[in-house]
């Protein structure tokens, strides 16, 4: 984890990022509720943690329709590493901008390789988290029996309490704002 800030016994939210608005829209919501009511209480405020999960670079071994195998060549998995990294870069320096709103938070970052349910309950134990904040993409039934629901998986595994933050009503996905 990158410390971008000093000590203390200040507490400490983790708060899961990615691509989506609702990533951020749950970071905003972090900020102005977690971070106001720590002010408002005198208190210090807390230490918020970017976590990032970069997914596991797709497999490398493909079977062609005529019977062939194909595997992707080292420069094509070098490339896809590179943009997974970028990408990562992207929405990291995102949430760090959204976060300089409170300049009296120490914010630090984590971006580890992995399926995302495990990345972020792991960054939380390791972060000693007092909270983790998560966005809800609202996927329906279907696409969370299939895929699984990131935050449900959170809510049930992560020894920190889990606060998943649903989209503003009347905003659709990719609506910018907070």
């Amino acid at each position: 984890m990158e410390n971008n800030g000093g000590g203390g016994g200040a507490r400490r939210v983790v708060v899961a990022v990615d691509e989506s608005e609702e990533s951020m829209h749950a970071l905003s919501w972090c900020l102005s509720n977690v971070v106001s009511a720590a002010k408002a209480a005198k208190a210090p405020p807390p230490a918020v943690v970017l976590v990032h999960a970069l997914p596991p670079r797709p497999l490398c071994y493909y079977p062609a329709i005529d019977g062939a195998e194909y595997v992707l060549t080292q420069e094509v998995r070098d490339s896809m590493d590179r943009y997974m990294a970028s990408a990562a870069d992207t929405v990291v320096t995102k949430a760090k901008t959204i976060c300089t709103a409170f300049p009296n938070v120490r914010v630090e970052t984590c971006v580890e390789k992995g399926d995302p349910r495990d990345v972020i309950c792991g960054a939380a134990e390791k972060a000693g988290a007092d909270m983790l904040v998560m966005g809800s993409r609202g996927n329906g039934f279907l696409q969370r029996a299939l895929l699984g629901s990131v935050s449900n998986h959170c809510v049930h595994n992560c020894k920190c309490p889990v606060v998943v933050v649903k989209r503003p009503s009347g905003k659709a996905p990719g609506h910018h704002g907070s």
